[in-house]
């Protein structure tokens, strides 16, 4: 099936940004994959994917732990360097729910936020699905609705400024969203065809400077980047002088920047013979 709307909207998004975006959002996005590894049963051995590498942490934690390990991202800036940065991952072009790989060619199949990325996320699950082998398993990452204090701070100050969504950005269709809830995703992962599946939330504070914090938008990373450069440079200031007045609110005398984020880590296992990752 053709790519959506918002499909192309998010290539578009993320078009030439994985400098500025490993710069910023990279470090923030880094911080589940642990635990995303361990939902996934990731070992020594195990042929894993990596769905949306980005700049490739999930990847390289996945080496680390002696995976075998191949990686893909739809932005060709992103899977560049993703593969200088993961040399021991084998790094691809590729988008969902298109991916180029056998049935049940994986052990374990990871995606970190990119769920939230894709037009079409039970053809997306769809496609995860079928490149599992029998007993292997799918962990995903996604932001949570509603969004949590500090994940909020650029869309607040975006707001603040008298600025509003484009037309030009389209949404999720309403008929392929769902809940961004655990009951929601843990819904998608059985429609799916998953067997035992889970979710649990997670909470962190990303510490970071409002610097670098408003480097990502400013450079136009992602859809808040996009709108944040929408409108010319004059606008453009107007936010960013409403970021700079909101992020006071989470600034400690060290000048460091403490945002609560929150997100859902979900895992299913696909049905059939066998239940560990080999």
């Amino acid at each position: 099936m053709a790519y959506t709307p918002f499909d192309e909207s998010e290539r578009r998004a993320w078009a030439g940004t994985a400098a500025a975006y490993e710069a910023g959002f990279g470090r923030l996005c880094a911080h589940p994959v642990p635990r995303l590894l361990d939902a996934a049963g990731v070992a020594a051995g195990a042929r894993v994917l990596d769905v949306g590498t980005g700049t490739g942490s999930a990847a390289a934690a996945a080496c680390a732990r002696g995976a075998r390990v191949v990686a893909v991202d739809a932005e060709p800036g992103m899977a560049r360097r993703a593969a200088r940065t993961v040399p021991g991952a084998y790094v691809q072009i590729a988008a969902l729910p298109h991916l180029p790989y056998a049935d049940g060619q994986f052990d374990a199949v990871l995606g970190n936020f990119v769920l939230n990325h894709v037009g079409r996320p039970r053809e997306a699950l769809a496609e995860l699905r079928r490149v599992t082998r029998p007993g292997g398993r799918i962990a995903l990452t996604l932001w949570a609705a509603p969004a949590a204090p500090g994940q909020a701070l650029l869309g607040r100050a975006v707001r603040a400024a008298g600025v509003t969504r484009p037309p030009s950005l389209p949404a999720l269709a309403p008929e392929d969203d769902f809940p961004r809830t655990e009951e929601g995703l843990v819904a998608l992962l059985r429609e799916a065809g998953l067997a035992d599946a889970n979710c649990r939330p997670l909470s962190w504070d990303h510490r970071t400077t409002p610097e670098e914090w408003w480097s990502g938008p400013a450079a136009g990373v992602a859809t808040i980047g996009r709108i944040v450069r929408s409108q010319g440079e004059a606008v453009t200031e107007r936010i960013r002088r409403q970021f700079v007045v909101l992020a006071r609110e989470f600034t400690g005398s060290d000048g460091v920047l403490v945002l609560p984020h929150r997100a859902l880590m979900a895992s299913g296992r696909v049905a059939g013979a066998g239940g560990g990752v080999g």
